[in-house]
């Protein structure tokens, strides 16, 4: 079955309180307990808003790793989830779930075709 990856810009989230996020956190946990329940889940998680950021760039011919991204910009990936679901309509119906347990948007994407092994 094709991935969805589904995702949210940090940006997005808004401004709230230790408790409103506290209250979030059970319904989100019920939307993955539920995509495992019906064998979709594929990954989840949130990343780190202050954690480590490093970019490999192998364009001066050495692979250079430093900290921080490669570039500035004012979004960046808060979060993702990837499920593996029969097609767009499947996709959309989880990403409205998470959406909801969330509280704020979520973007879909259909991952490219997996590489020839």
């Amino acid at each position: 079955m094709p991935e969805y990856l589904i995702y949210f810009n940090q940006q997005w989230v808004g401004d709230h309180t230790p408790e409103w996020f506290g209250q979030r956190a059970p319904l989100a946990k019920a939307v993955v307990d539920e995509m495992k329940t019906a064998g979709v889940y594929v990954f989840a998680g949130g990343l780190e808003e202050d954690g480590p950021i490093y970019t490999a760039d192998p364009n001066s011919g050495d692979v250079l790793i430093t900290d921080g991204p490669y570039v500035e910009s004012k979004e960046f990936l808060g979060g993702l989830t990837v499920v593996d679901v029969p097609d767009d309509e499947v996709a959309k119906l989880w990403a409205g779930k998470v959406a909801e347990a969330c509280g704020w948007p979520q973007e879909v994407r259909l991952f490219g075709r997996h590489p020839d092994a």
